[in-house]
C-alpha cells in the first residue's frame, strides 16, 4: 500500500476491501464455480448466478449488473476487474426471447466503468486486455432486409466478437458484431469498429474534421 496515505485513509481502504470480501464470500456459494477471493462492491446485481464462473481475485465494482443466463456461461479468469456500473447481458432479465451465448474474459483483463457487454452472440476477451470507460461491445445485429415486415419481427443474427491477448481499447469505443481485434493492437478513444483489426496495429477514428475556421 502507498506509504503516502494517512492512517485514516488506509483504515478506510481496509474497511471497504473487507466489505467487498464479505460480499464475495456470500455470493460465491451461489456461483457455478469460484476459485479464490471474490471482491464485490456495493449494489452489484448478479442474476442467474449458476451460469457464472470466476477465477482468483475477481473484482466486481459497485453497481455492476451481470446476467448469467446463457448457453455457454459467463466466465471470468484470474485477476479480472469489471468496472463501476458495467452491464453484462447475454439474455433478457425476464427470460423473454432466445437465450444468448455468453462471455469469456481471460486472465489479468479489465473492463472500465460504465461499459456495456451485449453477449447474445459469443464474446471472447483474451488475457491482459485493457478496456477503457464507456466501451460498448455488442455481438448481435438486426435483420432488416424485408421492407414489408417490421425490423423488430425480422429477428437478429450473431457472428460473435473476439478480442485477442494484450489489447488496449480506449474510452468510448464501440465494437460491433463480427469483429476480431487481433493480438497486441491499440484502439483509440471514440473509435467505431465494424471490421477486423490487424495484429500489433494502432487504430483510431478518422471522422474528425474542421467545420470552419475562427
Amino acid at each position: 500500500m502507498n506509504n503516502n496515505l494517512s492512517f485514516l485513509q488506509k483504515l478506510n481502504i481496509f474497511r471497504e476491501t473487507g466489505s467487498k470480501i464479505i460480499r464475495g464470500f456470500w455470493n460465491r456459494i451461489f456461483l457455478k464455480e469460484s476459485n479464490g477471493l471474490l471482491f464485490i462492491g456495493r449494489k452489484v446485481s448478479m442474476h442467474n448466478r449458476r451460469h457464472i464462473k470466476v477465477g482468483k481475485n475477481v473484482k466486481f465494482e459497485a453497481l455492476c449488473e451481470i446476467q448469467g443466463l446463457s448457453t455457454h456461461g459467463v466466465i471470468f479468469g484470474n485477476n479480472v476487474t469489471i468496472g463501476y456500473g458495467t452491464q453484462i447481458r447475454p439474455s433478457s432479465y425476464y427470460g423473454v426471447g432466445k437465450i444468448g451465448y455468453g462471455l469469456m474474459v481471460g486472465n489479468n483483463s479489465s473492463i472500465g466503468p460504465m461499459g456495456f457487454i451485449g453477449c447474445a452472440g459469443q464474446i471472447k476477451i483474451g488475457d491482459n486486455v485493457m478496456i477503457g470507460p464507456n466501451v460498448s461491445i455488442i455481438a448481435e445485429n438486426h435483420n432488416f432486409n424485408k421492407l414489408d415486415k417490421s425490423i423488430k419481427k425480422q429477428g437478429v443474427y450473431q457472428k460473435g466478437i473476439v478480442i485477442e491477448d494484450n489489447v488496449w481499447i480506449g474510452t468510448n469505443v464501440i465494437i460491433l458484431d463480427g469483429v476480431i481485434v487481433k493480438k497486441g493492437s491499440v484502439v483509440g478513444a471514440g473509435t467505431l469498429l465494424t471490421k477486423d483489426v490487424s495484429k500489433n496495429s494502432i487504430n483510431y477514428d478518422k471522422r474528425q474534421k474542421i467545420v470552419r475556421e475562427r
